[in-house]
């Protein structure tokens, strides 16, 4: 399952944090899930990052990190205080509605400034700081500077990591981490590994237009879930 989740993520960019839980959630229980995620997601990014290393934008995970890491250490301690269904109702309706206004945009010459991102880098950071669906809205806040294709799913990788990175130790600080919640993550992780590569290939055979829709289904397919879970 990490092995498949990890195609689907080098594809559209999302999909462990969805997919693996399933799986999860009945081995290890609820608690470990978020903790565990936050390290396998890190060999999972840094795979995806060394098979589409030439197409990260560079410029944009500058952009994005410096607000967004200390953002996503202060959303551990004040986000998760939110209602989580009001929580869940305005991601999942930010991001239903993102698409078709990038399109709208993008007809008319217009696309989110390199300031816009950083103003959402720290919103976005917040949110990801204490949920496991936020990382949906980085493909979104992307597409909506302009990256298109393979550059998405690299950059996102790569800002991924950081964000990863902080999370973990956050958890690590908090005692969250046990030595089984580290050897399934790296257990998982070392699976996910050549998900990445396999990725690539499926990657190059696809048209822009049809990758490109591809990343803007999965974003609505998100935003439909946060919906879903908020009048669930």
């Amino acid at each position: 399952m990490a092995l498949f989740t990890s195609v689907i993520g080098g594809v559209s960019g999302y999909g462990s944090g969805i997919l693996m839980p399933l799986v999860l959630v009945p081995i290890v229980g609820p608690e470990p899930v978020v903790p565990i995620l936050s390290i396998s997601a890190l060999f999972n990014n840094a795979s995806r990052t060394a098979a589409f290393a030439r197409m990260v934008d560079w410029r944009r995970v500058a952009v994005v990190l410096p607000l967004a890491l200390p953002a996503t250490m202060a959303g551990a301690f004040i986000y998760t205080r939110l209602s989580g269904r009001g929580a869940a109702l305005v991601i999942g309706s930010v991001l239903l509605a993102s698409v078709p206004l990038r399109r709208i945009w993008s007809r008319r010459g217009f696309k989110l400034s390199d300031r816009s991102l950083a103003g959402l880098s720290l919103g976005w950071g917040l949110i990801a700081g204490g949920t496991s669906g936020a990382g949906i809205m980085l493909l979104s806040m992307l597409m909506g500077v302009g990256l298109q294709g393979s550059a998405v799913v690299a950059t996102d990788a790569v800002i991924s990591i950081g964000m990863g990175l902080t999370k973990a130790s956050t958890f690590a600080l908090a005692g969250a981490l046990r030595t089984r919640e580290v050897a399934v993550a790296v257990l998982m992780g070392a699976a996910a590994i050549p998900g990445a590569f396999l990725a690539r290939s499926l990657v190059k055979h696809l048209p822009l237009y049809v990758h490109t829709a591809i990343l803007d289904g999965v974003v609505i397919a998100g935003g439909g879930m946060m919906v879903a879970v908020a009048f669930g």
